[in-house]
């Protein structure tokens, strides 16, 4: 085995490593944390992208299955092992991941992993549960991956302080509880009906269901789509997720940005697996297609209604999560690849958003520092402790106003979905596909694909007025502004989101084909299968399970 051969482990491992010896050392060994922390968050983002050039066949030294990684615990097959198995679509899920997840880390360190305890342990907690949700090949780890990176966020959402913070920490924890317990009751049910699960045995079996157990299985899979709809934000189970995300902290909340799409991963990985055997309500087709449209329509309502920009933020993940569950839930692949690239788009663009957010607020006249204010609340004396002041950490960069409205704007014109960057490609893309389908299809078809066109256009027309009355109100409008401290720290991570969507925007062509490439293997599950069932095992013991 080579080392690539472990690394859909070492994408767990290593930020599990890594907290577990953060909580070890403690918070007095702050600086040593935050190393261990950057470099556990650059580790698995070499990982996300070696696994990305292996699994697309870029890499020679690498001979997989159907270029997909099967990493067998223990060394036990299949279905009676545990499984990890990164494809196509979890490489670069656990590469967005990992480099949103660095970014989010570089911005904290100048204030925010400073605002509370245990920061950096329960950030690389988060995506431990994030990675193993990508990389999992069965559906009981699935549950428990998702309860980690859940169990962390409560955590990480109380971090700071603050009435707001607790408030709605007390919904998100209640309403994601409910979510766990119906994903628990739909699992119990499938493998009570089925015998397993593991996801390629479970596509197997599945079609083989008598008309009895078909009527139980579907209704155990509604239960499972409901707590994955729950996490994607879908209406009118999104109602949690506005007063949550705009109270964490901007770091806090811009890798919360991924988390609702964790949902949207589930739901096309278990609904392209049960593909062959006829999907069930929830995972695809006219369900999951009007669940999105509402969603959509949900967002944009909202958005327009909205004068709190963090608040807005969060409505415009509402409108991406529905702009995903619409085109996914339209009939075969045409709009699937489209829909990866604009799931890329907007994690970055709104992860973007929510660090500019805080910043943005700098500019207002603010008697105390929201800090200091943690500071009291975890009873810690300023004075006596160094490493907590009032200040961000770094040199200040020059001209910070012209840095932030130009980032500001930029985050706008994607997220919106205008010209010439990633997010209008995006929404170009899938645009042209949905008005393609209208002359290719008839009836039902057509209907709904004019329905997803109206629909996109009228959000991101929503989008523009909100966000760019907004903008003007901030930079423009108002005569009391407070040019802000900006560090390097935080400016970096900034220009380096948006110059990832800046990457997307002028190699479209290469990024497309892997993702129109990743569709079509979603859409051939039986790939996916026959790497999972193969009796290739590792040459060696990994571990237990």
């Amino acid at each position: 085995m080579t080392i690539i051969d472990h690394f859909p482990l070492l994408s767990i491992a290593i930020p599990m490593s890594a907290g577990a010896l953060i909580v070890f050392l403690k918070e007095k060994r702050r600086k040593i944390n935050k190393l261990i922390a950057l470099f556990s968050s650059v580790a698995q983002l070499i990982i996300g992208i070696t696994l990305m050039l292996a699994v697309s066949g870029s890499l020679s030294s690498v001979h997989w299955v159907n270029n997909i990684a099967v990493y067998h615990l223990g060394n036990w097959a299949a279905p009676f092992g545990i499984v990890l198995v990164v494809d196509r679509l979890a490489a670069l899920m656990l590469t967005l991941s990992a480099g949103l997840g660095l970014m989010c880390l570089i911005y904290s360190t100048s204030l925010w992993d400073r605002a509370g305890v245990h920061f950096h342990s329960l950030f690389q907690f988060i995506l431990m549960g994030v990675n193993g949700a990508f990389v999992t090949g069965d559906l009981f780890n699935l549950f428990v991956f998702f309860e980690i990176f859940l169990a962390a966020s409560y955590g990480l959402l109380l971090h700071g302080s603050g009435q707001n913070r607790v408030s709605s920490g007390f919904h998100y924890i209640i309403v994601n509880l409910m979510g766990g317990f119906l994903m628990l009751i739909g699992i119990s049910m499938i493998y009570s009906i089925t015998g397993t699960l593991n996801l390629a045995d479970l596509g197997m079996k599945a079609g083989n269901l008598s008309l009895d157990e078909r009527i139980l299985f579907e209704t155990a899979c509604a239960f499972l789509a409901t707590a994955f709809l729950i996490k994607a934000a879908a209406w009118p189970l999104s109602f949690w997720l506005i007063n949550a995300y705009s109270s964490a902290v901007a770091p806090v909340a811009a890798i919360f940005s991924i988390m609702t799409k964790v949902g949207i991963y589930a739901l096309l990985r278990v609904g392209s697996i049960l593909l062959p055997s006829g999907a069930p309500a929830g995972f695809g087709g006219e369900w999951m297609y009007y669940i999105g449209l509402f969603t959509l329509g949900y967002g944009a309502i909202g958005l327009l209604a909205e004068k709190n920009l963090s608040r807005m933020i969060s409505f415009c993940i509402v409108i991406s999560s529905g702009t995903l569950l619409t085109a996914l839930g339209m009939p075969g692949v045409a709009l699937t690849g489209p829909s990866l690239y604009y799931l890329v788009s907007s994690v970055l663009a709104l992860g973007v958003a929510f660090l500019l957010v805080e910043i943005i607020r700098r500019t207002e006249a603010v008697p105390r520092s929201v800090l200091s204010v943690s500071l009291e609340a975890f009873g810690l004396d300023q004075d006596k402790t160094s490493d907590y002041s009032g200040e961000v950490v770094g040199v200040a960069i020059p001209s910070s106003m012209a840095f932030l409205g130009l980032a500001f704007f930029t985050c706008i014109l994607i997220i919106a979905g205008l010209p010439p960057f990633s997010g209008f490609l995006a929404k170009f893309a899938l645009l042209s596909q949905a008005v393609r389908l209208t002359y290719t299809e008839m009836g039902e078809t057509s209907y709904n694909a004019w329905l997803l066109v109206i629909s996109m256009l009228f959000s991101g027309m929503v989008t523009v007025i909100v966000l760019g009355r907004t903008g003007i109100r901030l930079f423009w409008g108002s005569g009391t502004l407070n040019p802000p401290k900006l560090s390097l720290r935080e400016a970096l991570p900034i220009a380096l989101l948006l110059m990832a969507c800046l990457y997307i925007t002028i190699w479209v062509s290469d990024v497309m084909s892997y993702m129109n490439a990743t569709a079509h293997s979603l859409d051939d599950p039986y790939e996916y299968m026959q790497a999972v069932s193969s009796n290739t095992l590792p040459t060696a013991s990994s571990g237990g399970d």
